[in-house]
């Protein structure tokens, strides 16, 4: 039995043939869409995590603090401007501007709309796109890469110890993060046959990717939570030992473009996972289902909103949440775990798609899969076991040369706490004044026979 793949049809031809004012309209309009949902997304961050932890929240500017985050804008362009004075200049004010433009720039290829000219502007039809690109998706990183300068940046040109740390953990966690989303896109590259971003949302016509590529959605759905420095992977931003990270010399509005930055990404990134994973700007299925028009006009610019302020729900859903976790647990979430998870899984992925392509029906590519995943667990099982009876081992005979030896506390000079498995010597102490009674008699000799023993002990104590 043969089987036959249909891969989405990669048409660009939609694109390019607008005029310059649509084309300018167009991008005014993914301007003014990134800042009113930005403006939404901190409402709701301060409003949902109140609402989770039994608080009122802002409720002064505007109906119910809905203008609370213009008047923090606001306030933030009224503050002083203060410049550190051993920073350099140039990088010092560079770095805001490096770190803000580029996440304005990956919304350029996302797809509000279906790519055909589903809808009139001023007489004119066109697509609800501003463009589009063979390769949409690659830049989009390229993009999300070159926000990382601006951090980096920022951290070095300061002149400070604590934005310094700030960046090179960012630098750190940007890159690690990036591999494994890497990762997780080519899984959807894999299954929908192309880079452009219509493109794949085309290819999900039928049934979105977060079905079809479980392990792609939740590695990219951790993964864009560390992109974006978010709770609870703010490492580079952790107030409670690095005062506010690489933006502490940081004042009025380039502070306030630090922050617009970071929610601008928050948009971009939760735009993206609706595009790749969840159909983009199609509806739902029950919607679709029973209605054919919900995917045409301009309803499919709602379905696309909505999606996206669900996932900014759950950025918000996982701060109030989560607790900081260490650098350290981070890093090695990264590394040890997404990246060769992603690994695997796009082997996976790949022999799946190989084998829909030489002809082997459903049943055969299941039975081929689930073997070698079983065959896979056992063998992590075996080694594991092996592992951990060798590390109990060492560590059984690390404690028992602790104990044999024997710890003196001042032996580099300085006290020192003792590692584990050593204990400390006995202290040595006075004996009570019941001791000494007990040991010479009630007789008046013996009493001060033991108080001169008592004076004795306390001047040596006093000595040492």
């Amino acid at each position: 039995m043969t089987g036959t793949v249909l891969l989405a049809a990669e048409d660009l031809s939609f694109f390019g043939k607008d005029p310059f004012w649509l084309i300018a309209l167009k991008a005014v309009f993914c301007f003014a869409f990134l800042m009113v949902t930005v403006l939404i997304s901190i409402v709701m961050e301060r409003k949902v995590v109140a609402w989770m932890q039994l608080r009122v929240g802002p409720n002064r500017h505007g109906p119910w603090g809905m203008l609370q985050s213009l008047a923090d804008g606001i306030k933030l362009m009224l503050k002083e401007d203060v410049v550190v004075k051993g920073a350099d200049k140039v990088v010092y004010l560079l770095a805001p501007v490096l770190a803000a433009i580029p996440a304005f720039l990956a919304i350029a290829v996302i797809p509000f709309g279906p790519p055909g000219n589903e809808v009139s502007i001023f007489g004119t039809r066109t697509a609800m796109q501003l463009t589009d690109l063979p390769v949409a998706a690659l830049y989009i990183l390229a993009t999300a890469s070159i926000g990382a300068y601006g951090v980096v940046l920022a951290g070095w040109s300061s002149n400070s110890t604590y934005p310094l740390l700030g960046a090179v953990r960012a630098t750190a966690q940007v890159i690690s993060y990036e591999i494994a989303m890497g990762l997780s896109f080519a899984a959807v590259f894999l299954y929908s046959g192309s880079m452009s971003t219509s493109a794949i949302v085309d290819a999900q016509q039928d049934t979105w990717f977060a079905a079809l590529l479980p392990v792609s959605f939740l590695i990219y759905m951790v993964s864009m939570v560390g992109e974006a420095h978010r709770a609870p992977f703010d490492m580079p931003e952790s107030e409670g030992d690095l005062v506010a990270g690489y933006q502490t010399e940081y004042s009025s509005i380039k502070f306030a473009l630090f922050m617009m930055a970071e929610y601008v990404h928050i948009v971009t990134l939760s735009a993206l996972a609706a595009t790749l994973f969840l159909g983009g700007w199609r509806a739902p299925a029950p919607i679709s289902t029973y209605w054919e028009g919900a995917n045409h006009g301009w309803w499919p610019l709602l379905w696309f909103f909505l999606k996206v302020c669900c996932l900014i729900f759950f950025f918000v859903w996982i701060r109030g949440t989560l607790p900081r976790t260490r650098y350290d647990q981070f890093m090695k979430l990264g590394w040890k775990v997404l990246i060769p998870v992603s690994l695997v899984w796009l082997m996976l992925v790949a022999s799946i798609r190989a084998m829909r392509n030489e002809g082997y029906d459903f049943a055969g590519i299941v039975y081929w899969v689930a073997g070698a995943a079983l065959a896979i667990l056992l063998l992590s099982f075996v080694v594991d076991v092996f592992r951990g009876r060798k590390e109990d081992a060492e560590e059984q005979a690390a404690k028992e040369k602790a104990a044999s030896e024997v710890f003196d506390p001042m032996a580099g000079g300085y006290p020192v706490p003792p590692l584990p498995g050593q204990t400390l010597p006995p202290v040595p102490r006075r004996r009570s004044r019941q001791a000494d009674h007990a040991l010479v008699g009630p007789s008046g000799a013996g009493e001060s026979a033991g108080e001169d023993a008592e004076k004795t002990d306390g001047k040596e104590a006093d000595g040492a």
